[in-house]
């Protein structure tokens, strides 16, 4: 029977302890998840959240729904077999830079292109935490951490270019600092219809405390983060003094009431790529939000449909009749 109460944040509160680091911002994460997901107005026994192998993969334990704990960067095969065989179901997936970029990255390109209807969360740290602080696949050039005691010589992973490199039809990022900008991403996520991909920027306090302070602290947001709003214009410093416009191919600062400031346009694909790129312009503000939300045709409800036309068409079947039709030999 369906569940007919309003629910709220503690309803999904599991009664295992949370084990995270002190300060670790997987709190504020699971938090804000909590938060949204009981203001959904979808029943428990409906959500399941699924994750592979890392700190982030913790996070099954601790909501009170179904979840699955898979092995190293699998989970994207997991949740498209389970929203498949459920479509009804809301599933969410919890991994991070190191499972979901390395091991992980032909799976989460997959369930990408494939336009499942998960709800993808990638927790970012730029380091492994689990195994005690590796470099990781969006660890900077230069990181001396166990695993690169010189410096690491790898070209990090950009998780919004590949994101929509890999055709995904919603991309976005957010912050664990910030639980009001997290939310409303969330929320955005659980609207969609189709592979919702989400990079969260969060500390690692024990390996790599303060990896995104020169966009994050306080003293510098203002003038080192820009928040993509759809259809707004992108203006951003302390006193919104500055304004971001499209010249060509490249992006250039401007002031703020210039007829050409850019406006947020999260249906064009191109835009959205050269708006990833900024990460690597440190003269220019970091874009956070939404860069990508379009519609596109959704796998798991192609593939129920056509299994409901098959079934139409030629009936339910038996499965022994599958196992022993076709070539057969005997040992």
């Amino acid at each position: 029977m369906a569940e007919t109460q309003t629910l709220t944040k503690k309803d999904f509160k599991s009664d295992q302890e949370v084990r995270w680091c002190p300060g670790c911002g997987d709190y504020a994460i699971l938090n804000c998840m909590q938060g949204v997901v009981a203001s959904l107005g979808i029943p428990r026994h409906q959500f399941v959240f699924v994750s592979g192998i890392g700190c982030s993969s913790r996070f099954p334990y601790y909501m009170n729904t179904y979840g699955f704990h898979t092995i190293h960067g699998r989970a994207p095969a997991f949740a498209t077999g389970i929203k498949i065989a459920n479509p009804e179901l809301s599933v969410w997936l919890a991994t991070g830079d190191g499972d979901g970029l390395s091991i992980g990255g032909n799976h989460l390109a997959h369930i990408l292109r494939r336009n499942v209807d998960v709800k993808i969360l990638l927790f970012n740290n730029e380091i492994y935490g689990l195994t005690k602080g590796q470099y990781s696949p969006t660890s900077p050039i230069g990181q001396r951490t166990k695993t690169s005691p010189m410096g690491s010589v790898d070209r990090p992973f950009n998780p919004i270019s590949f994101a929509l490199g890999c055709g995904a039809t919603f991309v976005a990022r957010t912050l664990d600092t910030n639980q009001k900008h997290m939310e409303q991403v969330f929320l955005a996520a659980a609207a969609h219809k189709g592979a919702a991909f989400i990079e969260i920027y969060q500390n690692c306090v024990i390996f790599n405390d303060g990896c995104f302070d020169d966009v994050t602290s306080k003293e510098v947001r203002d003038s080192r983060l820009i928040d993509l709003c759809p259809t707004k214009a992108m203006v951003y410093g302390e006193t919104k003094d500055k304004g971001l416009r499209l010249k060509g191919f490249d992006i250039e600062i401007c002031k703020p009431d210039e007829a050409d400031v850019w406006k947020a346009d999260t249906t064009s694909s191109g835009p959205a790529f050269v708006l990833s790129q900024l990460d690597a312009d440190p003269s220019k503000p970091r874009p956070i939000g939404i860069f990508r939300d379009v519609q596109a045709p959704v796998f798991d409800s192609d593939i129920n449909q056509q299994v409901a036309k098959a079934i139409e068409t030629k009936g339910k079947g038996e499965l022994k009749k599958l196992i022993y039709s076709g070539d057969q030999w005997t040992v």
